[in-house]
């Protein structure tokens, strides 16, 4: 066996091993509540559920709001009718929660701490626990909605076995589940950068223009909305192809015709998470780091 071959072999029996203790996790639980996105961590998740547990014992949840894309509810209410599972949509209103409209770096934690009442409210009446998708990636990315998610006793099977995005799509594959390639969809309210408030008529602009670039093949595309200015996001390696003459032009009148005055390109390309980059410590809740020489040890 060539070692290209044994590594291989080695990946997938750490990530079997990753898989058995995301289940046993679940066998602790015994009823649950999955919170259910539509994407491909939920969706493995509610199948392991279902496996491990059984469909009578698993109820899947999807939160349907203002910022949500309809795509997404519509997979997970397929999927949850695949499985067996009784499926729940929760509608709401991100924008009547208090502070999420101004956008604050702490918007994800007060949308989420919103969502996790709702969730716990529903869990309580199954007698169930509440666990979500989150994986092993995002503990290193800036996420006040995990603070949130614990304060509530939300558990994340997934995480707490250490599997990663990667090991999850190759998990999802294997299984047959339809979601194993879905392009990651974060709510539309990531789109708006801190500080720019959040409104209607902007989710909308973001939801109509991201279509648009999916109808031209951009599967993987974000507008970042900038008061009139759409800045948009695609992988590096096509960033020739949107800014082509023929396909530039397209994009660039549909987008003002919808009422954006300027369209321009990220030439760093797509970057799950980019509006984070211009946090400071202090913006992500943590203690500010002292400045060299203001005491404390400084590194030699």
């Amino acid at each position: 066996m060539s070692e290209v071959a044994e590594a291989k072999t080695a990946e997938a029996k750490i990530a079997e091993a990753k898989i058995a203790e995301a289940r046993g996790c679940l066998a602790t639980l015994g009823r649950v509540v999955v919170a259910l996105s539509g994407g491909v961590d939920s969706s493995l998740l509610l199948a392991l559920a279902v496996d491990e547990l059984g469909a009578d014992a698993v109820v899947a949840a999807t939160i349907a709001g203002v910022v949500d894309v309809e795509q997404d509810l519509e997979a997970a209410a397929t999927l949850a009718a695949a499985l067996g599972v009784q499926h729940e949509v929760v509608r709401v209103n991100e924008l009547g929660i208090e502070g999420f409209s101004a956008n604050t770096p702490q918007r994800c934690y007060l949308c989420r701490r919103a969502m996790c009442a709702s969730l716990s409210t529903l869990a309580l009446e199954r007698c169930a626990a509440v666990v979500d998708g989150a994986n092993a990636d995002d503990l290193s990315d800036y996420r006040p909605g995990m603070r949130a998610a614990a304060e509530a006793g939300v558990r994340h099977p997934l995480a707490e076995a250490g599997l990663t995005k990667a090991e999850i799509r190759a998990a999802a594959r294997a299984r047959g589940l339809s979601s194993w390639n879905r392009p990651a969809s974060p709510c539309l309210a990531s789109r708006f950068p801190y500080g720019e408030r959040i409104t209607v008529e902007g989710l909308r602009m973001v939801a109509a223009a991201e279509s648009f670039l999916h109808s031209l093949g951009f599967d993987v595309a974000r507008v970042r909305h900038e008061g009139r200015v759409a800045r948009l996001e695609v992988p590096v390696g096509r960033i020739p192809e949107l800014t082509s003459p023929e396909v530039r032009e397209a994009v660039d009148s549909h987008l003002r015709d919808m009422g954006y005055a300027y369209v321009t390109v990220d030439l760093r390309g797509f970057r799950s998470g980019s509006l984070n980059e211009v946090l400071d410590d202090e913006s992500r809740g943590r203690p500010k780091r002292p400045a060299a020489g203001a005491g404390g040890t400084s590194p030699g």
